[in-house]
């Protein structure tokens, strides 16, 4: 090889594991939900299909960003099964029946609303707001307007037996962006999220912006950042709370990190000094390091931890604290009425990959290999769902789809600030034209792809796959947007061809790939012959 490629970092077999089976999950039949299957049956849990669908985007996102941004056509195509995934009714139809609200979260509720079927138009930010992330960053990523045009995000409501006959709901990006303003607009700015967790919506903005060169994200922020202070709903000594009844004019308390853990994640993108100052007070007792071991506790157990190690006694022992919080639990847990378990292993996963948590992050995955039943199928690896909170012991034991699928595989692929660099710096038009990619490549042709880079000091495209499935390929891509000049392509199976590129063009590449090979291309220019 003419250069270094180890200086160029490579996906581990687990990171590439998680991508694949992102893949099989987004390539399946329509209608066919592997593994994807959650605890509450009409979608309207924290660990329904919206939730999986759109944590799997955003890891993907992230590691076209950080780790492979030269792999254009293998994100592209993966972003997009996963946004056409979004789009099917199996994941939005919860919507009719969860418009005409209920008791749970207006107790003041005499009667059921009037339903409506439009996800979109109001309320339904939990679904709205992932959507538009979504399709913004297949648009930052890509320079594709695909999602922007008029019409493109279509909703057909047309249950088969019932009601008088289709409806159709028609948006795009900007349009959807306009519904979610609108809605915070007649909520006074914080009430359409019912939670902290709008922050996410804010990074769609941003990026829309950065295309547009308007500033909807940046006046829309203060606005919310305002609303968020004068409810009380974040705060750095406390966890935020859950959610504000807007009816009501109410906060709810916390129940567990998961809510502060998930809104952390997102939140470090506009207001990382303030997520990270409260780091330590959010985190006590939830994540735990007694005698040398991290684990993420039971909510019950992490209460009673906190309670405990917050008298002024400093000559507490941790780990009398912690068994002494398992033995409440042990005690209570029958106390628990809701029948559903909050994915706060997930959340608490991504928040620590956000913040560079490595010595945490790196544990609490450890943890998981070795009790959560690690499985690999078709290339992916994934954890199977397990509803029984914790061992007899009150450890950890509980796994949910939406960790399981996507959380996990964030969390291994995202890196410090992931998604505050994306936040910070987007790609733009200029940067993604100024830059080879490659083309042609994706996750259904048997190879993962470990490396794809572009070193633009070397004048490098550099790119590592390797045949997963133990059958052998053959592969074809082609790097595209070189600069004119001679380049030449390396193989570690030993091949060199050289080109001659007269002005800005692409090289195709074909190579075979053996069972389980690795294989490294690169594909380089001569300095001295660059016009």
């Amino acid at each position: 090889m003419p250069i270094n490629i180890s200086q160029y970092p490579k996906l581990t077999p687990q990171q590439a594991g998680h991508l694949r089976h992102f893949h099989n999950l987004s390539s399946a039949p329509h209608g066919d939900w592997p593994h994807m299957g959650s605890q509450e049956p009409a979608q309207e849990f924290l660990d329904a299909y919206r939730y999986q669908l759109a944590t799997m985007a955003y890891a993907s996102a992230l590691t076209h960003y950080h780790r492979l941004p030269a792999m254009k056509s293998l994100f592209a195509r993966l972003l997009h099964g996963l946004i056409t995934k979004m789009l099917r009714r199996e994941v939005w139809g919860y919507w009719y029946l969860t418009s005409q609200s209920g008791i749970m979260l207006d107790p003041d509720l005499k009667e059921l609303r009037k339903p409506w079927a439009d996800p979109i138009v109001r309320e339904n930010i939990m679904y709205s707001g992932h959507l538009l992330l979504m399709t913004s960053l297949y648009a930052m990523l890509f320079d594709e307007d695909e999602f922007e045009r008029e019409g493109s995000l279509t909703f057909l409501w047309n249950p088969l037996f019932w009601g008088m006959g289709a409806e159709r709901f028609d948006y795009d990006n900007r349009s959807l962006q306009r519904a979610v303003v609108d809605e915070m607009a007649r909520n006074d700015w914080v009430g359409v999220c019912c939670e902290p967790n709008l922050v996410f919506v804010l990074i769609a903005m941003r990026l829309n912006d950065v295309r547009d060169g308007t500033s909807v994200g940046k006046e829309v922020l203060e606005k919310y950042k305002d609303a968020l202070d004068s409810k009380g709903m974040v705060s750095r000594d406390d966890l935020y709370k859950d959610w504000f009844v807007v009816k009501q004019g109410q906060t709810k308390p916390a129940k567990s990190v998961g809510f502060t853990a998930w809104a952390a994640a997102f939140m470090n993108t506009w207001n990382s000094d303030f997520v990270r100052a409260g780091f330590e007070n959010h985190v006590k007792g939830f994540v735990t390091k007694v005698n040398g071991q991290v684990e993420v506790q039971h909510p019950m157990i992490a209460f009673a931890y906190r309670e405990a190690m917050s008298t002024a006694d400093t000559s507490q022992d941790p780990a009398q604290v912690l068994k002494s919080a398992r033995e409440y639990y042990k005690a209570h847990k029958t106390d628990i009425k809701f029948p559903y378990n909050e994915p706060t292993f997930g959340y608490i996963v991504k928040w620590l990959s956000e913040l560079g948590k490595t010595t945490e992050l790196d544990e609490v995955l450890a943890y998981a290999d070795t009790h959560l039943q690690p499985t690999w199928e078709n290339g992916g690896l994934y954890y199977p769902r397990n509803d029984q909170a914790t061992d007899d012991d009150g450890r950890w034991t509980q796994m949910d789809a939406f960790t399981g699928n996507a959380a996990i595989g964030y969390a291994r692929l995202n890196v410090e600030d992931g998604m505050k660099k994306m936040y910070d710096s987007p790609w733009t038009r200029e940067t993604l034209e100024s830059r080879p990619y490659v083309d042609g490549l994706d996750l259904s042709q048997g190879v993962d792809c470990l490396r794809g880079v572009w070193d633009s000091e070397k004048g490098a495209v550099i790119v590592t796959l390797r045949e997963w499935a133990g059958l052998g390929t053959d592969v074809s891509f082609s790097v595209e947007s070189l600069p004119a000049g001679s380049w030449s392509v390396h193989t570690s199976q030993g091949g060199l061809i050289n080109y001659e590129i007269a002005k800005r063009g692409r090289i195709v590449v074909d190579a075979t790939v053996a069972a389980n090979e690795e294989v490294d291309f690169v594909v380089l220019l001569d300095r001295q012959s660059q016009v």
